[in-house]
């Protein structure tokens, strides 16, 4: 049986077990032996990981063929529009090539927890959210494309990936979805 942990990464954190500049990692939080993160998350962005101890599972989740999709909420400067996300659904084009969005809306402030560090707050310059759902990961990826159109990413927090969301999770905790193979995991997931 493979375990899928759900983890919620805080901000400031890498998505892996070790770090030689000493920045806290997964090891500060995740105390489950032989565990691997399926997939990465910034070490500026905050919300939800993915880790198993099945490598096969691992590889499938990370693996670009599934396209599995993963939703963002992007506090952003800017007043998002309708045009907004009408360019990104079409795609933009970064130097890493085109990327488009599965879905994208403006939504009201998500109800989740205080940052720490707060977002600077300007008082000439309006912000607000964006839901984006994307099926691939690049690099930085959502940030690039909020930019492209004139929306600089302020805070960035991956909501759900493939049909696990973050739920009640808060910064730091883990939550185990039992699952009975790599690939009932995989199907599961891709039904989100």
């Amino acid at each position: 049986m493979s375990k899928l942990i759900l983890f919620n990464k805080p901000y400031r954190v890498l998505s892996q077990f070790t770090d030689k500049e000493g920045r806290h990692t997964l090891a500060d939080f995740i105390k489950i032996k032989d565990i691997y993160a399926a997939g990465r998350l910034d070490y500026d962005s905050e919300g939800l990981l993915l880790l198993t101890d099945d490598g096969h599972l691992q590889s499938l989740i990370s693996h670009p063929k599934y396209k599995l999709k993963k939703t963002y909420w992007a506090q952003v400067e800017g007043l998002v529009t309708k045009r907004h996300c009408d360019a990104l659904i079409k795609g933009v084009e970064l130097k890493d090539g085109y990327a488009a969005a599965v879905n994208c809306r403006p939504i009201d402030p998500p109800a989740i927890w205080h940052r720490e560090p707060p977002i600077r707050v300007r008082k000439t310059v309006e912000d607000s959210w964006i839901e984006l759902t994307i099926s691939e990961g690049r690099n930085r990826q959502v940030r690039r494309m909020t930019a492209s159109v004139g929306l600089p990413t302020l805070r960035l927090v991956r909501a759900q990936i493939g049909s696990l969301p973050i739920g009640d999770l808060l910064p730091g905790d883990t939550r185990i979805h039992k699952g009975t193979s790599a690939k009932g995991i995989l199907d599961n997931l891709l039904k989100g």
